[in-house]
């Protein structure tokens, strides 16, 4: 017999958190019907209440990732009209020169 463990997501471990904390079902029972250990249990709910000044706090910082995005695309506008008046000049070069050999 072997005992394997269960992984619970995220989401299944505030369910759990929360029967027990609003509908004020016991841990015993929560324990025995998804055959958990109390202490993991008491873990749980340990890292629920530290963790949950995050819920309160600023979020996370998105407006980092808005600038890194910005630079990259203000970096790639910078890339094409660089490689767009390359192009021109070339253009220009090689209709100079067609016009001189006479095939235009």
């Amino acid at each position: 017999m072997s005992n394997e463990r269960k992984h619970h997501t995220p989401e299944e471990k505030v369910t759990i958190l929360r029967r027990h904390l609003v509908d004020r079902v016991p841990v015993s029972a929560l324990c025995d019907e998804y055959q958990l250990h109390p202490t993991v249990f008491y873990r749980w709910l340990k890292q629920f209440f530290e963790n949950g000044a995050a819920a309160f706090g600023p979020a996370p910082r998105a407006d980092k990732q808005v600038e890194a995005r910005e630079q990259r695309i203000s970096f790639l506008e910078a890339k094409l009209k660089k490689k767009d008046e390359v192009l021109a000049e070339l253009m220009e070069e090689h209709v100079a020169l067609k016009k001189s050999l006479g095939e235009i």
